[in-house]
């Protein structure tokens, strides 16, 4: 029959069990040089290992930094020779290379303080499947930040409009997109929620279609106010020729008459283009007939 290993833990002596129980603390460790005999050695190199392990936790956070901005350097000397950086991979990999070397630094730690290898992979395993499990939403994040970098739908420094918020693009992480609104809100949404909703890019078109409904009074000549807006858009640069500009009589009834105008202009002059149309409209509604 094969002999059993020595306990990890030496065995504390019985004569300062025995002054522990009779309550005397002072005795017990300080006048018994068989408590420093069986664990004083263990003590000291485990004081050891946990001062290199604080010194390789320092290091881990540094070099976890030092790598994510080198990669993002990386990337975007790749990307500066072919046209702009791509900032959304740039910010993607760096996050992912951090928490990549966090997480080796993490092991190294647990390794020097004499936790074998296989011990760590067996608890990490188990720790990711009780984590997977109570954190599905974290990890759906995770999964959903993958996806939104392979399929692009939005780039750091787009204009878009998720779940009813509209903003720039600031930084898309491995779990969330920052977006800044126009009045300068920082909004954090998780990406699973925006990769199950709805994403409206208003970066992405190079042209846009100005549509202006207006209503005027039913004393008014409605054929005259889009005869006068037609002129008008046809002397603005900004407007497209191709697509022509379309005007429209939607509808009518005893309130008011209905016009729409619908005209083609780039991305950029979408919101001055629309606001110069609203104000024709106005300043022709207001005219005396």
């Amino acid at each position: 029959m094969a002999a059993a290993p020595p306990p990890l833990i030496p065995p504390v002596p019985k004569s300062v069990v025995k002054d522990v129980v009779n309550g005397r603390f002072e005795d017990a460790f300080t006048n018994h040089q068989m408590l420093w005999e069986a664990y004083g050695h263990d003590l000291t190199i485990f004081a050891g290992r946990l001062v290199i392990g604080l010194l390789i936790l320092v290091v881990t956070f540094w070099a976890a930094g030092w790598g994510s901005a080198l990669v993002k350097r990386a990337v975007g000397r790749v990307h500066s020779r072919s046209g702009t950086a791509d900032v959304t991979l740039q910010t993607f990999l760096g996050s992912l290379t951090r928490y990549l070397i966090i997480v080796v630094g993490l092991m190294m730690v647990l390794q020097k303080l004499g936790v074998q290898a296989t011990s760590v992979l067996a608890v990490m395993s188990g720790l990711l499947l009780g984590v997977g499990l109570a954190l599905q939403g974290a990890l759906s994040n995770v999964a959903a930040g993958v996806m939104l970098l392979l399929f692009r739908p939005y780039r750091v420094g787009d204009l878009v409009e998720i779940g009813g918020r509209q903003g720039t693009v600031k930084a898309l992480d491995l779990m969330i997109t920052e977006i800044i609104t126009p009045d300068n809100l920082k909004v954090t949404a998780p990406n699973g929620k925006i990769f199950g909703d709805f994403i409206v890019n208003y970066s992405k078109p190079t042209k846009r279609r100005v549509d202006v409904t207006f209503h005027i009074p039913p004393g008014k000549d409605l054929a005259q106010v889009l005869e006068a807006m037609k002129a008008k858009l046809a002397d603005d640069k900004r407007v497209l020729k191709d697509p022509a500009p379309s005007f429209e009589a939607n509808a009518l009834n005893e309130l008011f008459a209905e016009g729409i105008i619908r005209a083609w202009v780039k991305a950029s002059d979408y919101v001055p283009v629309k606001t110069m149309i609203v104000l024709a409209v106005q300043q022709l509604v207001l005219v005396e007939p």
